[in-house]
């Protein structure tokens, strides 16, 4: 049994993966990537890519872009675990998966929505990281690799959570 859990953990890490980094990255539409930390009192405005035309974004924008990427994000991943564990032999324990999405959807809009002072933002100044949070040259971007490593360390967790609930088919 602990060598299945260790496959089906092992399994399930590279599923969630391979499907949150489609889904952050291929799947995010441009309107809610650059719109989904508006705040009314630091607002986004859009360039529509074919039209031209400006769309202003506040708050409930803000909120409402992050909320469409974290459904199609979390749906990836429902979707690719689901069919990778059927294909891989792995039978798994929905309130596990349940469980599972909603902790690696919820940990995501925390850290996606990145309005002024956010989550991550706080999070890095507590640790001494905000001149890494704020650095956006040499070709990195400080709060996008935490962002990053956020969603990576939850997606871990999220996988353990499938694996405690799987078994062999």
């Amino acid at each position: 049994m602990t060598r299945n859990r260790a496959a089906h953990f092992a399994a399930a890490y590279a599923l969630f993966r391979m499907a949150a980094d489609y889904a952050d990255h291929w799947g995010q539409s441009d309107f809610d990537a650059q719109c989904k930390g508006a705040t009314d009192d630091a607002p986004v405005t859009y360039k529509h890519e074919n039209t031209g035309e400006e769309t202003t974004v506040g708050t409930k924008g803000g909120r409402a872009a992050c909320t469409r990427h974290v459904i199609n994000y979390t749906a990836t991943q429902g979707l690719v675990l689901v069919a990778g564990s059927r294909l891989l032999g792995i039978r798994l324990n929905p309130a596990a998966v349940a469980g599972a999405l909603a902790l690696s959807g919820l940990t995501h809009y925390a850290a996606d929505r990145r309005v002024p002072n956010g989550l991550l933002h706080r999070l890095a100044k507590a640790s001494g990281k905000e001149r890494f949070y704020k650095l956006a040259d040499h070709g990195m971007n400080g709060a996008y690799c935490l962002d990053q490593s956020w969603h990576h360390s939850f997606e871990t967790f999220a996988a353990a959570l499938v694996a405690l609930g799987s078994s062999a088919r």
